[in-house]
């Protein structure tokens, strides 16, 4: 983990909610799974935000304004420079994927399986995404993972784009592994679906964001576990299903 400044160079609206930063910088050391913590102006705590991609001195993260850290992230100008404690957490086991991994992402757990993919088809892997979102004008980076040569099917809760009903109503188990993030009650479902192993990422409210506040912490087969230091990306068959 290191502090280093980075300059940004876009920050984009996806959808009405959903924004896009792309910072230059150093990407020698980032994984796919990984997050930074963003030091937003004026505000004491710096925000966790997912790694969509990180490739040749360009890091791209994608974050949903849900507060006012995020709306401000909004306000940052392109040349502005930027904070950020990164690379931090671990990411995906890439060696475990075999040849025809699935990967399934819910709204903002979707921006980490783009790295993930690109990695995996990169390995000449077929991969095979399916994203779940609550309504069609929240979808977002379909056309980015077709770009890529995955297999891809959209999922809206409404029906308004795509399929209709939640992610686990058209997965199974004709997979050599799978990769999921999103929110808990889909993980969930996904591990309860799913035959095969996996793992799935985890989100969980960060204070420091490298394993000391404690504040992330969640109960595995393993015992309690920090989100942010032994995690974010967890095998499935340690998470212990809550009631």
């Amino acid at each position: 983990m290191l502090q280093r400044d980075w300059i940004i160079v876009s920050n984009e609206r996806l959808t009405e909610q959903v924004w896009q930063m792309s910072l230059a910088g150093d990407t020698t050391d980032f994984k796919a799974g990984q997050f930074v913590e963003v030091e937003v102006p004026d505000f004491f705590l710096r925000r966790p935000i997912s790694v969509c991609n990180a490739k040749e001195g360009l890091l791209t993260l994608i974050y949903k304004v849900v507060g006012g850290g995020t709306k401000r992230m909004t306000e940052m100008k392109k040349g502005e420079k930027v904070s950020l404690l990164a690379p931090l957490g671990n990411g995906y086991n890439l060696c475990k994927s075999g040849d025809r991994p699935l990967l399934t992402g819910g709204g903002v757990g979707v921006p980490p399986l783009y790295m993930l993919a690109r990695c995996l088809r990169e390995q000449g892997k077929q991969v095979k995404v399916v994203l779940g979102f609550n309504t069609g004008c929240e979808v977002f980076y379909e056309n980015a993972f077709k770009s890529l040569g995955c297999e891809v099917e959209l999922v809206t809760m409404d029906g308004s784009y795509g399929l209709k009903g939640v992610v686990t109503d058209y997965l199974n188990d004709d997979y050599s592994y799978y990769y999921a993030c999103g929110p808990k009650p889909m993980l969930t479902a996904v591990i309860k679906k799913l035959g095969v192993e996996g793992e799935v990422s985890m989100e969980e409210r960060m204070g420091c964001g490298f394993g000391v506040c404690m504040g992330c912490s969640i109960e595995t087969t393993n015992g309690a576990k920090r989100v942010c230091k032994d995690g974010p990306v967890f095998e499935s068959r340690l998470i212990v299903e809550r009631s």
